[in-house]
């Protein structure tokens, strides 16, 4: 049954049934995780818990699509860690807030969409290698601490581990040819869970990692000292922490909006989650962004709307006060095997398909944020220089497509007919083309078939007009596009060339 729901988005169709069940997924697979990264960065547990809550409840109604699952994610935790060992708890929620207020500030001046410059090799780069880490993060669950010491999992722990993985797996491979009325993920968590409590199976639960009970988050400020030099400790964590959460956020909405031909509001989604990180700076939270494998989860449960996210952060809560018991006892292996399968099902398999018909630089470019997202866990420094690589070779592409042909009218002025953009990278082609010495008296350069791009190329037209100058000789550019004019005239104390009208030419 599907009914109109009207949280921000009044024209919104959605089937509460899926949204309800698709949500419960959500939260357990939620759960062990912000439990895990609260515990990696010195956290008490239950601040793992709240940022969970906090996160994914503002971020639901606030963000900017529907679908989009946030919470206390691993790659902003990251970059606290150092803040925690050296300031301790009080800072990072200082530091936190901050940058959430940073995130508003970015949405506020519309500067989300940006995000969607990030060319597409580096996308695959990006969600293949965060498929391998999430996989490689599932493999810790097959690991145990005996008198300190981590070791494999060896004999029968291994093999019921092993089992109870294989079984996950096979539910949620298998279930949805049955039925898709029920998220798959939720039925092989429930029956792994029944098939250890029915046969009295030991095996690690989330119990292993923390206790999750608790109450609700309470208010407080940070305990920190509000001054200038408080600040120039918290604010390099706070801008890279802003920065990060925007990045995988983004980016993550970017791959929501491909699987469900939709369009999100990137600036809306970069308010939400400032918003909900000065929340979680102020309720005890650890803060986050949205959640890739999470997301990937909810979407696979046919979750399309905005309840999904709501009804998992409420679980998050509604287990922190009166479920604790129960959900303890849930076995880690059913939630490594669904985390399994949204590893499986992140990756871009298509991208192997067009491997070999991919250009060299877009392979290479797509291969090295793969192994920085996978060795060094910063997806923002792998995205950066992604770009950074694309737009290189971009401006290098670019650059050699460059060319003039050159005739004389019966004028006898000799006109020089630019193909390509005129930039930075071409200027040096450029200013080859041109016979300086043999040229007649008048020279027009014909920019029908290009355009000026940038300083570069208007200091290199001011030193070739001056070149010329230097030998009496007169130079007209023409065919130029509005733009182009406007940036020759902001520059005219640079340089002083004719710029031909021409009134039949005409750029749309």
């Amino acid at each position: 049954m599907k009914n109109t729901f009207s949280l921000f988005d009044f024209t919104q169709k959605v089937n509460y049934k899926t949204e309800i069940l698709a949500g419960l997924t959500v939260a357990m697979t939620m759960i062990p995780e912000s439990l895990s990264f609260a515990i990696l960065a010195g956290f008490p547990p239950l601040v793992g818990l709240y940022g969970a809550f906090i996160m994914g409840f503002v971020a639901s109604i606030l963000g900017g699509r529907p679908g989009l699952i946030s919470g206390g994610a691993g790659a902003t935790v990251i970059v606290l860690i150092a803040l925690m060992k050296s300031h301790g708890i009080e800072y990072v929620f200082g530091a936190i807030a901050l940058a959430g207020v940073f995130q508003i500030l970015m949405g506020v001046f519309k500067l989300g969409k940006f995000i969607r410059l990030v060319p597409q090799p580096v996308m695959f780069g990006f969600v293949n290698g965060l498929a391998i880490v999430i996989f490689m993060s599932q493999l810790e669950q097959f690991k145990t601490v005996v008198n300190g010491d981590v070791s494999w999992l060896t004999g029968m722990p291994l093999l019921i581990m092993s089992g109870l993985v294989a079984l996950t797996i096979s539910i949620v491979l298998l279930f949805p040819k049955i039925t898709k009325a029920i998220p798959a993920s939720l039925v092989a968590i429930l029956v792994v869970f029944l098939v250890v409590i029915g046969f009295g199976i030991e095996t690690k639960q989330v119990s292993d990692i923390a206790s999750i009970s608790g109450g609700f988050p309470p208010f407080h400020i940070p305990d920190i000292n509000f001054t200038l030099e408080t600040l120039q400790i918290i604010f390099p964590y706070a801008l890279i922490m802003a920065g990060v959460g925007l990045t995988e956020g983004l980016l993550t909405l970017n791959l929501v909006d491909e699987i469900t031909a939709s369009k999100g509001n990137s600036n809306r989604e970069c308010i939400a989650q400032g918003t909900a990180n000065i929340a979680n700076g102020f309720f005890f939270g650890m803060g986050g962004c949205p959640m890739i494998a999470q997301t990937l989860v909810n979407l696979s449960a046919g979750s399309r709307a905005r309840l999904s996210g709501i009804v998992a952060s409420l679980t998050i809560l509604i287990i922190i006060l009166v479920g604790a018991p129960v959900i303890e006892k849930l076995p880690l292996a059913a939630l490594t095997g669904v985390m399994i399968m949204v590893a499986i099902g992140t990756f871009e398999w298509a991208s192997l398909k067009t491997f070999r018909r991919m250009p060299k630089s877009d392979v290479l470019v797509m291969l090295i944020v793969m192994m920085i997202t996978i060795f060094l866990h910063n997806l923002a420094l792998a995205v950066l220089i992604g770009v950074i690589i694309s737009a290189l070779v971009f401006a290098w592409d670019n650059a050699k497509r460059i060319r003039a042909r050159k005739f004389i009218d019966e004028n006898g002025a000799k006109h020089y007919e630019i193909f390509g953009p005129l930039f930075f990278g071409s200027v040096t082609s450029f200013s080859e083309k041109f016979e300086i010495a043999s040229d007649p008296q008048t020279v027009i350069i014909d920019f029908k078939e290009s355009r000026v791009a940038d300083m570069s190329a208007i200091e290199i037209l001011n030193n070739l007009t001056h070149k010329y100058s230097k030998l009496g000789k007169t130079v007209h550019l023409r065919h130029l596009s509005p733009d182009c004019i406007v940036l020759l005239k902001n520059a005219s104390a640079i340089i002083e060339v004719n710029i031909m009208e021409d009134p039949d030419y005409k750029i749309e």
